[in-house]
């Protein structure tokens, strides 16, 4: 069962890496009772692998597919820091499992390359950039691949542009390169309700961000501050992994960009269905 309070204490009042057409879902899913309500799409099943058209081998021990020698992770839905699993469950995917099937094929004999297969619209700031660093640090060691299907927004971009190659197809989408924070107000409708809480603190700043208080002008320049330096660090990741200048990066202003508009930003390398994606690159393997 999913713990749906949780998971709004890790979306609201902290900077998330998420387009925020999804943000939106997000806190219409949690209106009803401010973490109630179902929060993802999602029937618990792993995403199968099979988009490429190619048979798989046997799965073994690993938590990835390997396909005609290469190793497919799948990156899909909500991005979160710790899912506590190594494949996509309830509509995410944990960067916790991503950095063990990476590392895992890395050191794969059988896999010769390796492909995220990215279809998110981002997610937790947390755990992101760490990884993205990992999977930069790791090129060169064996071809690493962002094969979309079909889009890498905000997060999912993030680690996207960390891969020596970023293919997406042409109804799909990159960008999004911005940070985005949600603090919910519900003063006034516990007031409405009869309900009076009370904040009870030790600390000037201890309640900046709570949801039974309208949000000040000193934690809104606080929450400001942080994801502005979270939306520099987003930036100059982006600028170091497609060897863009961070002006250019900054100038994009989170827009995401539809197929081959990415590729002329400098987002993505070319436009194709993912299975013409997987055919390049089992050809440049040879």
């Amino acid at each position: 069962m999913i713990n749906y309070p949780h998971l709004a204490q890790r979306l609201f009042n902290v900077p998330i890496a998420i387009t925020p057409q999804k943000a939106e879902v997000v806190m219409a899913a949690l209106a009803d009772r401010f973490g109630i309500a179902r929060l993802f799409r999602a029937n618990g099943d792993a995403v199968a692998l099979d988009g490429f058209g190619y048979d798989s081998e046997p799965a073994q021990d690993r938590a990835y597919e390997v396909v005609a020698g290469v190793a497919i992770i799948p990156v899909t839905g909500t991005l979160v820091q710790k899912l506590g699993t190594m494949r996509p469950y309830s509509g995410m995917t944990g960067y916790d499992g991503i950095r063990a099937n990476l590392s895992m094929a890395l050191e794969d004999k059988d896999v010769r390359a390796i492909v995220l297969d990215i279809d998110s619209p981002g997610g937790e700031v947390a755990g992101c950039f760490d990884l993205a660093d990992a999977i930069f640090k790791a090129r060169g060691t064996k071809p690493i691949w962002a094969i979309l299907t079909e889009s890498a927004f905000s997060a999912a971009y993030a680690l996207a542009s960390a891969c020596d190659r970023i293919i997406v197809p042409r109804t799909g989408g990159t960008g999004s390169v911005g940070v985005i924070c949600m603090h919910v107000d519900m003063s006034k409708a516990l007031g409405a309700a009869g309900i009076t809480v009370t904040l009870i603190h030790y600390g000037d700043r201890k309640t900046d961000g709570s949801d039974m208080q309208p949000l000040s002008k000193e934690a809104l320049s606080r929450f400001q501050a942080d994801v502005d330096a979270m939306g520099e660090l987003f930036v100059k990741t982006v600028a170091r992994n497609r060897k863009l200048s961070a002006a250019v990066v900054r100038g994009t202003q989170a827009t995401t960009f539809l197929g081959a508009e990415g590729v002329e930003i400098g987002f993505a390398d070319a436009v194709m269905a993912p299975d013409e994606a997987f055919r390049s690159l089992l050809a440049e393997l040879g």
